[in-house]
């Protein structure tokens, strides 16, 4: 698995998100991954993200992996009690799918149907305990698993940015010890804080972290975002840069390739966010000077 290694080895690592559809063509989002094959290790497929009703990801990593693209399936605990999650992972071991990324998930409330009712009995380190014990062929009932242990590669999320410090310490000490095994951030604009989390906290972890860069497409979408995504916080001099750019697109794809480029020296690896631009990936990266990936040897 080209994550994994690129993680294992000290690689520079670089993963991209996808979107499934709202509704039952996948061609889009095969598109969009069929276009960044060969430029980033793996493909993040999101679950429900921001509570709006979208296409099964598993199932979209099923297609991932069709098409010969290394997906990271983002699973959340919001909709699933601990059977149906049970049940999740072990059908995404059987179907080939081996990196996850395991998180709580976005409020109800946040999305389109707000009456609908959350589940939310597991939570993102409770979650990544029963990979963990699925990994050491565990059964939460009867012992062990008549086939074996599971090969899951499980991350998780964290925000560098957080206001609580010591909360975030903590929490991610908490995933740390329940299994977590590599960090994909939240959008982070300030390099300083990036680099304070990776030294104080990720490294003594012994967690490689992939910083998440997000594709700002103008100073209105950035402002949008500062408003209605929790934890976002956009600096004034990007807005105002965005506002003065006479092709604010380019701009936008100059802005992340900056910081493509300035993560290098602090994180293991990025993970790119361009929601509805996904077709601008390969210019951020190109623009960073970052080469078409060279697959890694395989051992025999």
């Amino acid at each position: 698995m080209l994550l994994q290694e690129a993680l294992r080895s000290g690689q520079f690592a670089i993963t991209a998100e996808v979107t499934p559809p709202r509704g039952g063509d996948a061609a889009r989002a095969l598109g969009v991954a069929a276009s960044l094959k060969g430029l980033v290790h793996a493909i993040n497929v999101t679950d429900g993200s921001r509570a709006v009703m979208r296409m099964s990801s598993l199932a979209v990593c099923k297609l991932l992996l069709e098409a010969g693209i290394e997906p990271v399936w983002q699973l959340t605990c919001r909709d699933r009690n601990r059977i149906a999650l049970q049940a999740d992972l072990l059908g995404a071991h059987a179907l080939g799918i081996r990196n996850l990324l395991c998180l709580t998930g976005d409020p109800v409330r946040a999305g389109d149907q707000p009456s609908a009712r959350p589940v939310n009995e597991l939570e993102a380190v409770r979650l990544l305990e029963l990979v963990s014990a699925f990994n050491r062929g565990e059964d939460p009932v009867k012992d062990t698993l008549p086939d074996g242990p599971t090969a899951l590669f499980a991350g998780t999320a964290a925000d560098p940015q957080s206001r609580s410090w010591s909360g975030l310490k903590r929490r991610l000490e908490r995933k740390q010890a329940a299994g977590a095994r590599f960090i994909q951030t939240q959008m982070v604009m300030d390099t300083g804080a990036l680099e304070r989390f990776c030294d104080q906290i990720a490294r003594p972890f012994g967690l490689p972290v992939l910083a998440g860069v997000f594709l700002l497409k103008s100073a209105r979408n950035a402002a949008f975002i500062n408003r209605v995504v929790p934890g976002a916080s956009i600096p004034q001099d990007v807005i105002d840069r965005l506002q003065g750019a006479s092709d604010p697109a380019a701009e936008g794809i100059a802005i992340a390739a900056e910081q493509v480029r300035a993560y290098r020296t602090i994180a293991q690896g990025v993970h790119l966010m361009a929601i509805k631009a996904e077709e601008r990936i390969p210019a951020i990266l190109q623009a960073a000077g970052l080469p078409p990936l060279i697959e890694p040897a395989v051992v025999r």
